[in-house]
């Protein structure tokens, strides 16, 4: 294989051609910042570099799932020896078994597990089963919640409560949609009002606790309360999409950090992703038993995968939880998130630049807002063009977040305090010219 001497500039015009937009995955492409994508050659811990050998701080970490940094030796070793083993058998193996019981000692909500290839896959099967437990058709996701692009949650908002979601995307019929409630999240008189509308016929509430696709915004303690006392009443699963924040904002998940808050507290169901599997294509979804029964081959809700399981990817999973469940581990995380998010907030001030960030284990977001959004439409107020310019200012100087004002931040176990140093600075310069 010869070596690459091709630009970003360069390959990018090449991958317009073959690839629509050039991306396999829309936010890829720098839509929403404007200029040109950089093109991953290689990374390695906290970092990676591009095709023209510019080294960036990684804070994206492949969206989530690289909480231990790029190429960290076990998970590699691990990966090595399973592939010597086999790529893909279409059968059982041992380590899916090890995997799926992994998960159940950390998010104790549930008693079994389906693995599947995605998050999108998790959260399409998870609610086709409860649809399929509960014999209703009718669900609720709340506006700026993203569960992947099964063609039922690509959904906006109504034009009222009694109005059910439009389709946000050409190709998905309006009658696909047309059971999906959406609601503006943390607002528990909507909630209730929905609730009181529509009871009977809910199938279940899905929601992100942490919502990482409007930035980082939480779901308050009062409103998660809240959703947990309808859906109980009510006889409708509550479905926690932890794909983002599963093993990333504390070991035990996001729901983890709601149970001490909330005496006795569990959802229904669980949907997980990008952390179990190490940055390998993996992701599941679980509930109590009772529930999960419900699945082919126990029972009459299909689901079926030919890469489910796949015996590469839950080697990579299996040795990245075990790193992450070492002692000390999310604290140190925790610590390194906090000092980033309290070092940019401070670089803002002293340009007098308007900033609010919130950070949890190893997620974090900002806006360029002086108070932290609740929902949807507060985090539509943020500063998108001034966003921009911070974007493409700290590109420069070789930190690398989000491409998108909506997205959230990921560190990782190999930041060093000196990475975020550097990117404090980074930032303090940038500010200045904002």
């Amino acid at each position: 294989m010869t070596p690459n001497t091709e630009t970003n500039e360069q390959l990018f015009a090449r991958a317009q051609r073959v690839i629509p937009g050039g991306v396999n995955s829309p936010v890829r492409a720098f839509k929403a910042v404007g200029g040109t994508p950089r093109f991953v050659k290689r990374a390695q811990g906290a970092y990676f570099w591009d095709v023209e050998g510019q080294r960036y701080i990684d804070y994206i970490g492949s969206w989530g799932p690289m909480i231990l940094g790029h190429g960290h030796h076990g998970v590699v070793q691990a990966v090595q020896a399973a592939v010597l083993e086999g790529f893909s058998y279409g059968a059982p193996t041992a380590r899916e078994v090890d995997l799926a019981e992994a998960i159940l000692r950390l998010v104790p909500s549930m008693d079994m597990v389906r693995l599947v290839s995605s998050g999108t896959e998790a959260a399409m099967s998870a609610l086709r089963l409860a649809r399929g437990v509960t014999g209703r058709h009718k669900l609720i996701k709340f506006e700026g919640c993203y569960h992947g692009h099964a063609d039922a949650l690509l959904v906006k908002a109504g034009s009222g409560l009694a109005t059910f979601g439009n389709p946000t995307s050409a190709g998905v019929p309006p009658e696909v949609v047309q059971h999906t409630l959406v609601l503006e999240y943390n607002n528990i008189a909507q909630l209730e009002e929905a609730f009181a509308l529509y009871g009977k016929e809910l199938a279940c509430v899905v929601i992100e606790p942490i919502a990482g696709n409007m930035n980082f915004v939480r779901a308050s303690v009062a409103f998660m309360q809240r959703c947990r006392e309808l859906c109980t009443e009510h006889g409708a699963l509550l479905a926690f999409d932890e794909v983002m924040t599963g093993c990333r904002v504390a070991l035990g998940s996001a729901q983890s950090l709601y149970a001490k808050a909330i005496p006795g507290f569990e959802p229904d169901m669980t949907i997980m992703g990008k952390v179990i599997g190490g940055g390998m294509p993996l992701a599941a979804f679980g509930a109590k038993r009772a529930v999960m029964e419900h699945l082919a081959p126990m029972g009459p809700v299909y689901q079926a995968g030919t890469l489910s399981g796949n015996p590469v990817a839950t080697a990579c999973g299996l040795a990245t939880l075990a790193e992450i469940s070492k002692p000390g581990f999310f604290d140190g995380l925790a610590r390194k998130s906090r000092t980033l998010v309290d070092g940019l907030a401070q670089a803002a001030r002293e340009a007098g630049v308007p900033f609010s960030g919130d950070c949890e284990g190893g997620m974090f977001g900002f806006f360029l807002l002086e108070q932290l959004p609740q929902n949807y439409a507060q985090v539509m107020k943020s500063d998108g063009a001034r966003f921009n310019k911070l974007f493409h200012g700290m590109l420069e100087r070789g930190i690398y977040f989000a491409p998108a004002l909506y997205e959230a931040g990921f560190v990782s176990a190999a930041h060093s305090d000196a990475d975020i140093a550097e990117t404090i600075e980074a930032a303090r310069a940038v500010f200045k010219t904002l």
